[in-house]
């Protein structure tokens, strides 16, 4: 007898799913199941720098113009015309050379007029001095004839001196670096007739600030390149630091002083010259990232990193240099240290290196 059943469409789909249910479930018990994953200490991955000595030189690059050392703006001590001017710009002149001459035709009667009153009151004393001798005049009498006598040659050596002044002398051997008369313009006393450069010093002035000129020291050697010949350094040396700052910028004036050959070389005031030189040399100083550094007990640490994990080592630090801080004791040569900040670390912390900081 054969008998057929029939089954709703909804139940026989939950008969599928309850077998396929069990028939996963009994392979999950079977010899081949794989073990669920580890539950071992978790190991935050951190980036990490490797201590290598850097050069932690403090590096100094100015520029500035080549100057004569000395400039002398010479002036006219009189007044008068221009007579004959004698020099051009350009020329070289030697101490005590006549540049210019003024016409003093006035000083120069007055002269004349001062010599004939020294000998008009010569003879005048002369005179009392003899019949002072012979009681005939008083003493008052006599001492106005000394007096006047001394007057005269006062008034001579004021007009003697004002004609010098009419004639224009160098005061040292130079270069007539500005000319700024013409023969026949009227000049006043004071008035500018020649600026003079002595061209065997040449210097240049350096406004350097004040974290940098601590560094520097009076004689200390400098090189210097000029634009005019950048192939070929010039040895030149510290010779003057101004005592006081410019008030307007805080920068200290440094005077560096060129060899005297630098005239003979080519070397002429107005170019640019450039410095550049390592101040406060350090050039093999152990450092790390100033970020790395924190604070514990009052004392500076780092993390170095060993064995996966983190280690505390209070270390003693010196100059930072932009983002480099230089130890001096507590690190060596080739040790990992922590490249992140180590506040949000702890002492002993699993951690993996995922990249290395240069």
């Amino acid at each position: 007898m054969q008998v057929s059943l029939s089954f709703p469409a909804g139940f026989v789909r939950w008969l599928v799913a309850l077998v396929g249910i069990g028939s996963l479930a009994a392979c999950g018990n079977g010899d081949g199941a794989t073990p669920p994953p580890a539950t071992g200490v978790a190991h935050t991955p951190v980036a990490a720098v490797e201590i290598q000595p850097r050069d932690l030189s403090r590096h100094l690059s100015l520029s500035g113009t080549v100057e004569p050392r000395v400039t002398v703006r010479l002036a006219a001590r009189t007044s008068g015309a221009v007579e004959e001017v004698l020099v051009e710009t350009g020329d070289e002149v030697e101490a005590g050379q006549l540049l210019v001459r003024l016409d003093i035709s006035e000083a120069r009667a007055e002269l004349a007029r001062a010599r004939a009153e020294l000998e008009s009151a010569r003879l005048e004393y002369r005179r009392a001095q003899e019949l002072r001798q012979r009681g005939v005049v008083s003493l008052a009498q006599y001492e106005v004839a000394r007096v006047a006598l001394q007057v005269a040659e006062s008034k001579l050596a004021l007009w003697r001196t004002r004609v010098e002044f009419g004639s224009v002398h160098s005061p040292l051997k130079a270069v007539v670096s500005e000319r700024f008369i013409e023969p026949g313009e009227a000049v006043q006393a004071q008035s500018t007739l020649f600026e003079l450069a002595a061209l065997d010093e040449l210097v240049i002035r350096l406004g350097v600030s004040e974290l940098d000129v601590v560094h520097l020291t009076a004689g200390q050697a400098v090189p210097v390149r000029l634009d005019a010949f950048p192939d070929q350094a010039i040895a030149g040396s510290i010779r003057r630091i101004s005592p006081v700052a410019q008030a307007g910028n805080r920068l200290i004036t440094v005077e560096v002083a060129l060899p005297p050959e630098a005239t003979a070389m080519g070397v002429r005031p107005g170019f640019l010259a450039r410095v550049g030189m390592a101040i406060d040399p350090r050039p093999n100083a152990l450092v790390v990232p100033t970020s790395t550094i924190g604070m514990h007990e009052d004392r500076t640490y780092v993390f170095v990193i060993a064995d996966g994990h983190l280690r505390r080592r209070h270390v003693e630090t010196g100059v930072t240099r932009g983002q480099w801080t230089e130890i001096r004791n507590g690190l060596e040569p080739g040790e990992t240290v922590l490249a992140s900040n180590p506040l949000e670390m702890r002492e002993g912390q699993a951690v993996r290196i995922v990249s290395l900081r240069d």
